[in-house]
């Protein structure tokens, strides 16, 4: 990048600024940047699973089903209680091996079965790439804090005021215009603040993508902080990832105020034409 730069201005910054900007613009700090895309398609993966297995979750807890409520009350229940760093780790490999098993049905011969090994026969291996992982780690995500939204969701839907359902119905219109156009409608005002908190814990968890080996913001961060010796890599430094891992703080800061902004903006269309205590 420095040597894109036309000469009157490398002369006015000097070596020493054009020695760090091509430090920071050489390739290993380039992909670095570029990793912040995985960071957010993890979170973006997440939230769509969540919000969608707490839809569901919170339906079924208030449903009149026994089966649905035991179901969406288990899934609630039991699931926050499940670090997240293990499940994380388990619901990947659980799937890769999962779905070797099944293909080994089909491909691998009865003496490769019977020998008992893993992979069961060499046809049935799985060689998943960062892209793969980085789906697996978004619906491991989701599932964590889908049992958090679902919590939150079962509590909007049961905060809207039972009066309000009662005279739309009174007007005449059906169960489900009254779910779609009262319930759900005036849940979501009660939900975004319980829903944003689970949002910014999630985004908190995609820092756990580089134990998948994904090279996302930490591992990077790691790498290029961590003491080099080797003239090789552009710069002989010492331990400098306190700086690097400085950068993070901020990047979650900063992703951490937008989302504060965009929440707020949900909240008051949300909110539009009704009386909450505590929204604007």
């Amino acid at each position: 990048m420095v040597d894109l730069l036309p000469q009157w201005l490398r002369d006015i910054l000097g070596q020493d600024v054009l020695f760090w900007l091509g430090y920071f613009t050489n390739g290993k700090h380039l992909s670095w940047y570029a990793s912040v895309q995985y960071t957010l398609a993890a979170g973006v993966i997440g939230a769509v699973v969540a919000l969608t297995l707490g839809v569901l979750s919170a339906a079924g807890r208030n449903s009149r089903f026994r089966l649905a409520r035991f179901v969406g009350k288990a899934y609630t229940n039991a699931l926050p209680g499940i670090p997240d760093v293990l499940f994380f780790l388990f619901f990947p490999l659980a799937f890769e091996q999962a779905v070797e098993w099944i293909r080994a049905q089909a491909v691998c011969t009865a003496a490769e079965k019977a020998a008992g090994g893993w992979p069961i026969c060499p046809d049935a291996n799985l060689i998943f790439g960062s892209a793969e992982y980085l789906i697996l780690a978004g619906v491991s995500l989701g599932i964590v804090y889908g049992a958090f939204a679902g919590n939150v969701i079962s509590g909007a839907l049961n905060s809207v005021p039972r009066g309000q359902l009662e005279a739309a119905r009174a007007f005449g219109l059906s169960s489900m215009q009254v779910l779609v156009r009262i319930h759900i409608r005036q849940m979501w005002a009660y939900a975004l603040p319980g829903l944003s908190n689970v949002w910014m814990l999630l985004i908190k968890a995609t820092s756990l993508l580089s134990l998948l080996q994904i090279a996302d913001i930490v591992l990077w961060a790691d790498r290029l902080g961590s003491p080099n010796f080797t003239r090789s890599a552009g710069l002989v430094h010492p331990d400098w990832r306190w700086g690097y891992y400085l950068v993070l703080l901020i990047f979650y800061i900063l992703l951490t105020f937008l989302s504060e902004k965009l929440f707020a903006a949900l909240q008051r269309w949300a909110s539009r034409g009704m009386a909450i205590a505590g929204t604007t």
